[in-house]
């Protein structure tokens, strides 16, 4: 970019910020630009500042629909924007995507960033909170998508369509980056075959309903009526706050009935898929582009996902995965049952899957596109 800057990188949890962004933001750290990172109160603070980033809690709850509390929040960003003298601002997730750039606007009309990864809860709940919601949100988003100094990332084509049918922005401000992206040099494959049996697959994911977790644990159950030797590891916690949360009850019963294992919050994921045979996410979530995906494909494992949004960007059905239908148990179940008894599409898939995170989802492919969106940016500011 021409000069240093000063960008503010907002999203509703320290979690996601730590977890997605931060090479994003260490890459634009050592670019010589000055970095802020906001979120909620949460423990991923204090790793971000380890790694001598500057992270600032905000007074934000995010499933808020108070309209005093969410007004306090929108001046308390226009403040921050002003005082800080912030050159862009990146808002993640809609909530932020739309704070920020509401406040980037009203903030002097600044340079504004909004990335939306999936169409989250609001767009595809069927619950009267969501369907509620969703005018209110669309609305919201024309206002703060709007402008010449906006632009809209999005993780899919299918997203893209979506924005586009709707005319919630000008479609040549739409631009198409595919996810967080994935450390290839982390993210590897095993140097050593797995042992078997049992085979292991895992589902990494927050422990939402809507994540197929339901589906996974019926597909667990047919699978070991059939004498079929599995084992099914969960990787995730259930998220605190939202609706589509898996109670700990059902996980905990689920637990000790044998079928599934339920690790808990994993920090190394690339242990972790090099522990298992396959890894398996059979959401029906409006995901963006399923991180857990593009890593599993790093580390050479077969992918079993639903034919969805973002789901199907990353897996190509028999190529580098499975695709199978959304709520079908059964199609799980067998998905799997076929990896367990044909080890030769297991590694031709996996090897498959490697190659395409190799050429599509290296995070430093990712950071130089969003890099190059903010210079577009700045550049028309100059004009």
């Amino acid at each position: 970019m021409l000069f240093p800057l000063k960008i503010l990188l907002f999203a509703n949890t320290d979690w996601y910020l730590y977890n997605f962004r931060r090479s994003l933001a260490l890459t634009l750290q050592h670019a010589g630009h000055e970095v802020l990172l906001l979120s909620p109160p949460g423990p991923d603070g204090k790793r971000l500042q380890a790694l001598g980033l500057r992270w600032m809690p905000a007074p934000m709850q995010r499933l808020s629909l108070n309209p005093l509390r969410e007004l306090r929040l929108l001046i308390w960003l226009i403040r921050l924007i002003r005082r800080e003298n912030i050159d862009l601002v990146h808002g993640f997730t809609i909530k932020c995507a739309v704070y920020g750039a509401l406040a980037a606007r009203l903030a002097g009309n600044r340079p504004r960033v909004s990335a939306v990864a999936g169409m989250g809860y609001v767009f595809v709940s069927p619950s009267l909170k969501a369907r509620f919601l969703r005018p209110v949100v669309r609305w919201v988003l024309r206002a703060a998508l709007g402008g010449r100094r906006g632009r809209l990332i999005l993780q899919n084509g299918d997203d893209v369509a979506v924005f586009d049918k709707a005319r919630l922005i000008a479609p040549n401000h739409i631009r198409l980056i595919k996810g967080s992206g994935v450390d290839l040099a982390r993210f590897t494959p095993r140097s050593e075959p797995l042992s078997s049996p049992p085979f292991r697959v895992v589902l990494p994911a927050r422990l939402l309903w809507d994540k197929g977790v339901g589906e996974l644990v019926e597909a667990s159950r047919q699978l070991k009526a059939h004498g079929v030797a599995v084992e099914v590891l969960l990787a995730g916690e259930p998220d605190a706050g939202n609706p589509a949360a898996v109670p700990e009850n059902d996980i905990r019963r689920w637990h000790n009935e044998g079928l599934v294992h339920w690790l808990g919050k994993v920090d190394d994921m690339p242990g972790l898929f090099q522990s298992v045979h396959a890894v398996v996410l059979p959401s029906y979530y409006g995901e963006g582009l399923p991180k857990s995906l593009i890593e599993a494909a790093a580390c050479e494992r077969p992918l079993v996902t639903t034919d969805m949004p973002g789901c199907r960007e990353v897996v190509t059905d028999g190529v580098d995965g499975l695709l199978v239908p959304v709520r079908d148990s059964g199609a799980l179940a067998d998905a799997i049952e076929r990896l367990v008894h044909d080890p030769a599409l297991c590694e031709r898939l996996g090897e498959a899957a490697r190659r395409k995170a190799q050429a599509e989802f290296d995070e430093r492919i990712v950071i130089e596109r969003t890099m190059a969106v903010y210079e577009e940016l700045l550049l028309a500011r100059m004009e």
